[in-house]
């Protein structure tokens, strides 16, 4: 240990008395202690909300989704697949069409989305099996009459039950209806099964059914509307998207990710988590202005020892290594009792769970957490850098201390 160091320590840990700058020092300490566990434990709290938000929303979205922007009755599949087939990390995709449609039952109304998608590949793409509350995910056709999946709510809203028949028309081909020259596309379903994906959005209004019935409803006859991908890991969405927006036309083709379709909700999201970390951030501030009211404090009560240490051959680095290694150590002490009462507090949480939440209102049991190494950096460092700026300033001004005068009386 240098003589820098071993100074700093006494100053700070001095055994003989406790005056008050010491007092402010504990406070310093405190204070940031605090500042980096609040911070730690409401960074936890909207990760652990943004994950789940993001799997509630991801149950039924997949990673990617390609759609055409024009008509493409003629267009040249095989080639799309064959860019498709190349997509990096990819798990599986499917072709899909969708569109609203008004569904009835029994003199009950109301306007939906119906998706159709392709049953050999659905349960790679959708989270649908492990989401159904009653009945099945099958909608394999039994006695000529196609097969539908519904959400709870709107189950609840239509009336119906698995196995009950809902009536579903179409506004494709309204055109020929309102000039009388024909009908709405109208078909019959089997509700096979009722879902919840804990999204009120999708259980209100979205409904599947088999890719060859929402073709013929919807107006797409052997089209496709475009093909939703799933990937292994949905961090390499963007990277996906890249490739697939190089590899094909920007004028024909519509790439999103999982992010896009609901990029209103993460921004905000992102905003949010960004404004407490720099609000709880100003508690670490505010504590580390401490440091330097206490820093500044212990230079002019040792304008002697400043004096004989300068007097001995000290030079000004090292007066200021000493006061700059007094006000880290009080940055660092306090940043490491932060980050261990922060990390105590989300392990209580998750293994005890001392703030419940009632799943009724809030769909989960307990205030979900979730703990990540780089927010501890992140925090540690800003806990630091600002006890590093604040213990700059003081241990200026102790190394510019005049030898001579501060020793003229002794």
């Amino acid at each position: 240990m240098s003589y820098e160091k071993f100074i700093a320590k006494r100053y700070l840990l001095s055994k003989h008395k406790i005056n008050f700058i010491t007092i402010i020092s504990f406070i310093s300490i405190t204070g940031i202690t605090i500042g980096v566990a609040a911070l730690i434990v409401v960074l936890s709290v909207f990760n652990g909300f943004g994950s789940l938000v993001t799997s509630f929303l991801m149950n039924f979205d997949p990673h990617l989704r390609v759609e055409y922007k024009v008509d493409n009755s003629n267009a040249d599949h095989e080639n799309v697949l064959a860019v498709l087939k190349e997509t990096p990390d990819l798990k599986s995709f499917a072709p899909f069409v969708s569109g609203k449609v008004l569904a009835f039952n029994g003199g009950i109304t109301q306007v939906i989305s119906l998706k159709g998608i392709d049953l050999k590949n659905a349960e790679k793409i959708y989270n649908i099996k492990e989401n159904i509350l009653f009945g099945s995910s099958n909608l394999n056709e039994t006695d000529n009459t196609p097969g539908i999946l519904i959400g709870l709510r709107l189950a609840d809203h239509l009336q119906v039950l698995v196995d009950d028949t809902l009536t579903i028309i179409s506004p494709a081909g309204i055109e020929n209806v309102i000039a009388q020259f024909g009908m709405p596309n109208t078909q019959q379903f089997i509700v096979r099964g009722i879902f919840s994906s804990r999204n009120n959005d999708y259980d209100e209004s979205l409904t599947f059914t088999s890719l060859d019935e929402a073709q013929y409803l919807l107006g797409f006859k052997d089209s496709y509307q475009g093909y939703e991908i799933k990937l292994n890991h949905s961090d390499n969405s963007f990277k996906a998207k890249d490739f697939l927006e190089s590899k094909l036309d920007s004028k024909t083709f519509e790439i999103n990710t999982w992010y896009d379709f609901h990029r209103e909700l993460y921004s905000v999201m992102q905003i949010e988590r960004w404004v407490a970390y720099i609000l709880l951030s100003l508690i670490i501030a505010v504590a580390t202005f401490n440091i330097l009211g206490s820093l500044s404090m212990s230079v002019i009560e040792k304008k002697r020892d400043i004096g004989i240490l300068r007097s001995m051959g000290s030079k000004e680095k090292s007066i200021l290594k000493i006061f700059m290694y007094e006000g880290l150590m009080i940055g660092l002490i306090g940043t490491g009792l932060g980050v261990l009462l922060g990390y105590f507090i989300c392990f209580l949480q998750i293994q005890y769970n001392i703030y419940p939440l009632d799943p009724t209102q809030y769909k989960i049991n307990s205030l979900p957490l979730e703990i990540r190494f780089w927010d501890f950096i992140f925090i540690a460092g800003a806990s630091l850098f600002l006890s590093f700026i604040a213990s700059l300033i003081p241990a200026k001004r102790a190394s510019k201390v005049d030898a001579l005068q501060a020793i003229k009386w002794e």
